[in-house]
């Protein structure tokens, strides 16, 4: 699962400064090249990759390149360099600044990014669970409803996908966020002021929520219905502008779709080497796989998903985070949809 903070702030409008560039490009080179040989060329690129092709990935901890390991398809006929990053909004800006090829966020940044007039293209969408992005009161709380949020403190994460729901809960419930007294917390923040009884209620999403929950905390409602589970799979126009990085693209995702499906069909192998990667109890990872809304999955782009990202863009905007409204259509590319369509092997 992966929730991003987008920062407005950050310099995404044409080239960075130098030092930040050397460092994303540093980041991207830090992880070794794997050295990989396989899928067969890609009928949409002229020239398919070869043993020459390097394709910079960004990537989150124990993510795509994981999945990709213990499925067993980590392998390639180009190089694969994968660099951690945390959060999306960064990935945005390295490929802004040419230092990566392709990575993930959610329908987040990328609208930011744009907004600050940075380059990429949407090539795909993750589709991914809903259910463990919640609104969370504490034991013995009288508050039943979003209805009842009027005038309470509620803990939430600026910027994300917890600001987006909860503003449409309101929103339903005829209220706005200027009716609550809305604290932007990290989630560590908000996990020791939920702890604390300083909040009446938390937005948060993840590995918080099935913790917090054990300590007797109740869920008043889930994202679901609120949130698309939409993700967004990013890629620099100059590296889909090269024919063999293009077709490498193409590869890469039709192996993660197929990474995703061994996932889908693997839960309790997946826990085991997640939960040892990012140091949970394998029991709450499995808790949390079991009780998804959807399995993660890859798919091409489609009408809604187009519409989905611009009504997140609109959001933001109308709540004065989002520095001007923008139209996010053009940045899809649906090069990739027979690709994203045909059926596993």
């Amino acid at each position: 699962m992966t929730t991003d903070i987008a920062r407005p702030h950050l310099p995404l409008i044409g080239r960075p400064p130098i030092g930040r560039r050397n460092l994303l490009r540093s980041a991207a080179g830090a992880c070794g090249a794997l050295a990989l040989g396989g899928l067969p060329t890609l009928s949409h690129a002229a020239s398919g990759p070869t043993s020459e092709t390097v394709l910079r990935i960004a990537d989150y901890k124990a993510a795509d390149g994981l999945v990709l390991e213990a499925s067993g398809n980590a392998r390639s006929g180009y190089r694969s360099q994968f660099a951690e990053f945390a959060s999306g909004n960064l990935i945005v800006e390295a490929i802004n600044a040419g230092s990566i090829d392709v990575g993930s966020s959610s329908e987040i940044p990328p609208a930011f990014g744009i907004a600050a007039g940075a380059r990429l293209s949407i090539v795909a969408v993750i589709k991914d669970d809903v259910n463990w992005q919640v609104v969370l009161v504490p034991p013995g709380s009288p508050i039943r409803s979003i209805a009842d949020l009027k005038g309470k403190r509620v803990g939430y994460v600026r910027a994300t996908t917890t600001q987006y729901y909860l503003a449409r809960m309101l929103g339903e419930a005829g209220l706005r966020f200027t009716d609550i007294q809305a604290i932007s917390l990290t989630p560590s923040e908000g996990q020791a002021a939920f702890d604390q009884g300083a909040l009446d209620a938390w937005a948060i999403y993840g590995y918080s929520v099935p913790f917090a929950v054990r300590k007797g905390a109740r869920v008043l409602i889930t994202s679901n219905g609120y949130l698309s589970g939409n993700y967004l799979y990013l890629a620099s126009p100059d590296a889909l502008g090269d024919p063999g990085k293009s077709a490498a693209i193409g590869d890469y995702l039709l192996r993660l779709r197929r990474a995703f499906a061994w996932r889908a069909a693997n839960l309790e192998r997946w826990a085991q080497v997640h939960s040892a990667a990012i140091g949970v109890p394998v029991e709450t990872d499995l808790e949390i796989l079991r009780k998804t809304s959807r399995q993660r999955d890859l798919a091409p782009i489609t009408d809604a998903d187009i519409a989905s990202a611009q009504a997140v863009a609109d959001t933001f905007h109308q709540l004065g985070v989002l520095p001007r409204r923008i139209d996010i259509a053009p940045a899809f590319d649906r090069r990739f949809a027979d690709v994203l369509s045909r059926p596993l092997s």
